[in-house]
């Protein structure tokens, strides 16, 4: 079972999805604006947000700006607006994934799935601890290595550059993990959706872009001549070269 909260101010989406995610054993918190939904967050505390762009007052992109300053909590924005530049706009707020409605109680279940496969599932009962970023597989190296300014904690998940710790929202971890357990190697961003993301629909590649731009703001000394994550014109992505 997984704490839900459902920042949606239609109240018909917001009955539907409720009732969807009930019947899959999870346990769902609802809030008809963003003001109201970060209320709920810090009282109900939940694993997992889902998130409406298009709310009353405080937009819905205001609010996942605001939970990502203090947390990295899974954010999924569930809106009805599939154009390109609102997906974009949206992933580089900082979520971690963007389904278009309606979408069908599998689809969410699927995708919610996906995401909280990214931080640890443990100690959950006491409703007390907050979702941390975990990689999708251990990797066999040394727990802590060393690129440069940036080290990598495997093993404690952690990330640090010149010897502070960055905050990185989970889709932003596990791409870096990911890349950075073969560096040099290129990705395209089919692969890198598939094994970040576990998606298979192409059209959502924006994710990897929007992913790694921010992933760039956080980890690199100038985000237009990238160090660590490259991008490979015509290919994909690679860590390095090193």
């Amino acid at each position: 079972m997984t704490r839900v909260l459902l920042i949606e101010d239609d109240p018909a989406v917001r009955k539907g999805v409720h009732l969807a995610l009930r019947r899959r054993g999870h346990e769902v918190e609802t809030a008809a604006s963003g003001e109201t939904g970060l209320l709920a967050l810090e009282r109900f505390r939940p694993e997992l947000v889902l998130l409406d762009l298009m709310l009353p007052g405080m937009s819905g992109l205001e609010v996942c700006r605001r939970i990502r300053e203090t947390q990295q909590i899974p954010i999924i924005i569930l809106s009805a607006r599939g154009d390109d530049i609102d997906m974009v706009v949206g992933l580089e707020a900082g979520a971690d994934d963007y389904v278009v409605k309606p979408a069908g109680g599998e689809v969410l279940q699927a995708r919610m799935r996906a995401v909280l496969r990214r931080v640890v599932g443990e100690g959950r009962g006491d409703g007390a601890r907050q979702a941390e970023p975990v990689a999708a597989a251990p990797s066999p190296r040394s727990s802590s290595t060393a690129y440069g300014a940036l080290t990598i904690d495997r093993a404690a998940l952690l990330v640090a550059k010149n010897g502070h710790e960055l905050v990185l929202a989970p889709s932003e971890l596990k791409l870096l993990l990911f890349l950075s357990d073969s560096p040099g190697q290129v990705f395209s961003r089919q692969q890198l959706l598939e094994q970040v993301w576990e998606h298979s629909f192409y059209g959502d590649v924006r994710l990897v872009d929007a992913c790694v731009m921010r992933l760039r703001s956080k980890i690199e000394d100038d985000s237009r001549a990238p160090v660590y994550v490259q991008t490979v014109r015509g290919f994909g992505y690679r860590f390095g070269p090193l």
